[in-house]
């Protein structure tokens, strides 16, 4: 295999900076790190992410409650696909990025049960398909294994910054399309492994999420960079999705932002209730009830006896009445 074709251009330059920036305002704030209940809506929204992307069709409560072990009504293949990739993601800092069979262990927490050639190379051609027409046909099957070698054996001696590296190895591993089935969801779980690597902080990010919510986008570069022979365009995209969903993460802490909080007057679950919707108060500088309840996955009497507690405390004031209610940090 040669080495990737990649062009970095001004563009990409200028997100490598403010990426670099931005996870060092969220690691100066130390606000996530302490916030478990965040990161687990953040690992749970990468997994559903990405596997609508493959159009399953279960929604962020549903991959919540299977992942919890509640019962859910859905097809048992996406249920599974569910069950697979939490083992995937759950295993991420266990995996050498440039490892094979790191790669081909991740390939089988993915697809177990779902496919006869879990964990291995395909033996067989494959294109990707838009209806009859074809847009992309894989490498010959006989070359996958060398030219995943290689290209593992490039990124890990490559001095290329860790942010356009983790790009143009999802790039490859999709252009060379080393599975029958699954190579998607590989390629993103391989680049939040090697962001990851670079900074645990990564691990964590949602970046899958933006990329579903920016889906023809997505196949869009691929598509331009496969046509050119160069991962350019698809860099430029990936650093795009890395910089929004990086813009969601908290880098301020609680205290900063309810300034005469007393956290001796909260419980426990007051306290983690407050952090979840502390950060996107401080976004938008109003939440209602139901967008509370999206946020924290807590119903609806709940999330009202939340806000009574923090509008007796003088830490939210409310405004409007019944559905037009919302509530505003207390100036």
């Amino acid at each position: 295999m040669n080495d990737p074709t990649f062009t970095i251009n001004s563009n990409i330059i200028d997100y490598v900076a403010r990426i670099a920036e931005k996870v060092g305002q969220i690691y100066g704030s130390q606000a996530y790190h302490t916030n478990l209940k965040l990161r687990k809506i953040n690992r749970l929204r990468s997994i559903q992410s990405s596997l609508a992307i493959e159009n399953n069709s279960l929604t962020l409560n549903q991959v919540t409650d299977i992942i919890e072990g509640k019962r859910v009504l859905g097809l048992p293949h996406e249920i599974q696909e569910v069950k697979n990739a939490y083992q995937a993601y759950e295993h991420l800092l266990d995996f050498n990025p440039f490892n094979v069979k790191d790669f081909l262990k991740a390939h089988h927490y993915i697809t177990s049960d779902l496919i006869k050639d879990s964990g291995h190379f395909r033996s067989q051609g494959v294109g990707v398909f838009d209806g009859e027409k074809l847009l992309h046909a894989g490498a010959n099957y006989t070359f996958v294994p060398q030219l995943i070698t290689d290209l593992f054996k490039w990124a890990k001696n490559s001095n290329v910054h860790p942010l356009i590296l983790s790009c143009i190895v999802h790039f490859e591993i999709e252009f060379i399309h080393p599975f029958v089935d699954g190579n998607g969801r590989i390629g993103r779980l391989w680049q939040t492994l090697i962001l990851s690597n670079w900074n645990e902080l990564f691990a964590w990010v949602p970046v899958e999420t933006v990329v579903y919510q920016n889906q023809q986008g997505y196949y869009n570069a691929l598509q331009i960079s496969t046509k050119s022979g160069n991962s350019e365009a698809f860099i430029e995209f990936m650093l795009f999705a890395i910089f929004e969903s990086l813009k969601e993460i908290p880098n301020r802490k609680i205290t900063d932002i309810f300034t005469d909080i007393n956290t001796d007057k909260l419980t426990k679950t007051e306290l983690e209730f407050l952090e979840q919707i502390a950060y996107y108060l401080d976004k938008t500088g109003e939440i209602t009830n139901y967008r509370a309840q999206l946020l924290t996955n807590k119903s609806d009497i709940s999330v009202k006896k939340y806000f009574a507690k923090f509008v007796e405390l003088g830490l939210l004031q409310v405004e409007g009445k019944n559905k037009g209610r919302k509530y505003l940090i207390m100036k």
